[in-house]
């Protein structure tokens, strides 16, 4: 076997840009999905996903952000996992406002909502805002109630 080269594929990076992820390497994600390109290999939705969330876990938000923006680019239709590395990146830094806009956006291209999504997107207000008591335990609310005041904001 020796002297054998194996060729990269796509889930080779993505495997890579995992491990970025669960180090904490954002930036050594985020050059692995540019090799890709160099390598005339396409990223796919999890290539950028795993991307997404190496740069949220490390309070990369803008970027994360970015990225979603660049699964649109590339074509590509972001899914739940998508919106979620998005809103947890936010919901890492404290970022509230554009967890609802990415909740409203899922709606519109029919990404499936869940109660993590919903669940996150409190988190984001109840870091925002500083609150002691939990978000939407503090207004006294259910999630399930939460919920549906989140859905008639993003209407």
């Amino acid at each position: 076997m020796r002297g054998t080269k194996l060729e990269a594929d796509v889930i080779n990076y993505n495997a890579g840009i995992s491990a970025c992820e669960k180090c904490g390497q954002w930036q050594r994600a985020l050059a692995l999905l540019s090799d890709m390109w160099e390598a005339t290999l396409e990223p796919s939705v999890i290539s950028y996903n795993a991307g997404a969330s190496a740069c949220g876990k490390s309070g990369q938000w803008q970027r994360a952000l970015a990225l979603l923006s660049e699964v649109r680019e590339a074509r590509l239709e972001p899914d739940v996992i998508s919106y979620i590395a998005a809103i947890c990146a936010c919901e890492r830094c404290g970022q509230w406002r554009h967890p609802l806009s990415l909740l409203s956006e899922m709606r519109e291209c029919h990404v499936e909502t869940d109660d993590v999504s919903y669940n996150v997107c409190a988190t984001a207000y109840e870091r925002s805002t500083r609150n002691s008591a939990g978000f939407p335990g503090y207004l006294g609310i259910g999630l399930s109630r939460f919920r549906v005041c989140c859905e008639a904001l993003c209407e």
